[in-house]
């Protein structure tokens, strides 16, 4: 019996794998002109609140679908499909984060060519969806204002792959001592590069920046 023991770095591996199935389903995307919107959070934080604002603003220039990602349940999926756009729920089956190879299963059974832009609500949490690329082409989170300013110290890497960073329930401010300005010199200073946006999906105050940043990344594409 040999006392060598062989390790298999398995995460590093699935990685790497899910990386280049991103890149390539990223591709495929800009081939087709459809925007792939990946959007993450902790629960709570408004993240279908802030994707059915989005919808309401733009769906009369964009056309829109939305992948919503969770455990269990359809209620997300069933909120979102009241808007009147494309909608489809996909359980992970106790996977905290969506990967490449689920969102091209998502997307496939979505008619993207019909479609400018498709927004995926990631699941709910601030660490596992940070380390899987998903193809999307812009990356963004939201921190709401009753999760605290440091979760930049604390979550990292989260800030760090997001393209955009949006601080939501800005209406509580008054009642918390959530410091605006500390927590974006926090996030600028892991990620210069981030566009931020204040905004409160209850009052609908920020929300007009946010879609005109989004509708014209679209347009782009």
């Amino acid at each position: 019996m040999s006392d060598e023991i062989r390790l298999i770095e398995v995460k590093e591996d699935i990685l790497a794998d899910n990386t280049q199935i991103a890149k390539q389903l990223q591709e495929n995307l800009r081939k087709e002109k459809t925007f792939l919107l990946n959007l993450m959070a902790s629960p709570g934080a408004g993240k279908t609140s802030l994707v059915i604002q989005t919808i309401r603003n733009l769906k009369e220039k964009l056309r829109i679908g939305v992948m919503e990602a969770d455990i269990d349940s359809m209620v997300d999926a069933e909120k979102v499909a009241k808007e009147g756009v494309a909608a489809i729920q996909i359980r992970t089956g106790g996977f905290c984060h969506m990967d490449a190879t689920m969102v091209k299963s998502g997307l496939n059974a979505m008619d993207t060519d019909t479609l400018d832009l498709v927004i995926l609500e990631n699941v709910g949490n601030l660490v596992c969806p940070a380390e899987f690329e998903t193809g999307a082409i812009k990356n963004a989170m939201i921190l709401s204002v009753p999760e605290g300013d440091d979760k930049p110290l604390k979550y990292p890497l989260m800030f760090s792959v997001c393209h955009v960073l949006v601080i939501n329930k800005t209406d509580f401010l008054e009642l918390s001592d959530f410091d605006v300005e500390k927590c974006r010199e926090r996030v600028l200073k892991i990620n210069p590069d981030i566009r931020i946006f204040e905004v409160s999906c209850r009052t609908g105050e920020g929300i007009d920046k946010w879609v005109q940043w989004l509708y014209e990344e679209v347009k782009v594409l």
